[in-house]
């Protein structure tokens, strides 16, 4: 048994659009249902969701059985709950809160085995398919993508040296957090920083690697991909889920 083809990650390796949502529902039901909606990757967050490695698991699995890829977005820059992600058997990986190259090559050691990383290995899990894939250990790293959250003013600062860290595979920019550290918190909107999110774009593109954005602004959403990003999330199922049921209790209670 082979190691699994990450498709998202030579997707945007190769500059291919990929549109995504976010799953903020820590339920496999939701995950699996999303998985038929034609999206190219679904982002599995715990970062502001309430879920967890055994949640994630199980979600994996529910996804894994529909043509569409899976990132996991983990609480936080850990090299143990990075370990516990991977094991379960995530292959893309989005890391929240990188602000400058030494957070990001932390990341990467956390995604590798030793010696050129701290992951620690274990034979029998998910990632592994409990054994049986063949190599893992020397063909895993070919098939894992990293990707790095840039989202405060001095994140931005440090783009184009983040980006020259081997194992960093895409930039994500996070316009909610950027607004905030850009003194306007909770918009996101703001000429400011759509400003700087427009020039991290440009900016992400010219170091040679993909850039990425979650947006729930549908016309940004156009202008980031005129722009350059290549792996765009356009929503997040817990907003969908409430603009439909809102719209439906303002149509038959008036």
């Amino acid at each position: 048994m082979q190691v699994p083809r990450n498709s998202f990650k030579h997707a945007i390796a190769e500059g291919r659009q990929q549109i995504g949502l976010f799953v903020n529902l820590p339920s496999s039901f939701a995950a699996e249902a999303l998985a038929t909606c034609g999206f190219d990757w679904l982002l599995i967050d715990t970062e502001h969701a309430v879920g967890d490695p055994i949640t994630v698991f199980e979600q994996l699995q529910a996804i894994a059985a529909y043509p569409v890829s899976a990132a996991v977005r983990p609480v936080d820059n850990d090299p143990a709950i990075i370990k516990r992600l991977l094991d379960a058997g995530a292959q893309t990986l989005l890391i929240p809160y990188v602000q400058n190259a030494e957070e990001a090559q932390a990341a990467v050691d956390a995604m590798r085995y030793g010696p050129r990383g701290v992951r620690g290995f274990a034979g029998l899990t998910r990632a592994t398919h409990f054994g049986l894939a063949e190599n893992y250990a020397t063909r895993a790293e070919d098939e894992l993508c990293l990707l790095v959250q840039v989202e405060t003013a001095e994140a931005l600062e440090e783009i184009e040296t983040i980006a020259a860290v081997d194992g960093v595979d895409g930039l994500f920019i996070g316009p909610a957090d950027l607004a905030a550290s850009m003194g306007h918190p909770g918009d996101p909107g703001h000429p400011e920083v759509v400003s700087a999110i427009e020039a991290a774009i440009d900016r992400i593109g010219r170091t040679g690697k993909p850039a990425g954005i979650l947006s729930l602004d549908p016309v940004f959403v156009e202008r980031c991909i005129k722009l350059g990003t290549v792996f765009t999330a356009v929503d997040v199922d817990i907003n969908i889920l409430l603009q439909g049921a809102r719209a439906l209790a303002r149509k038959f209670k008036g």
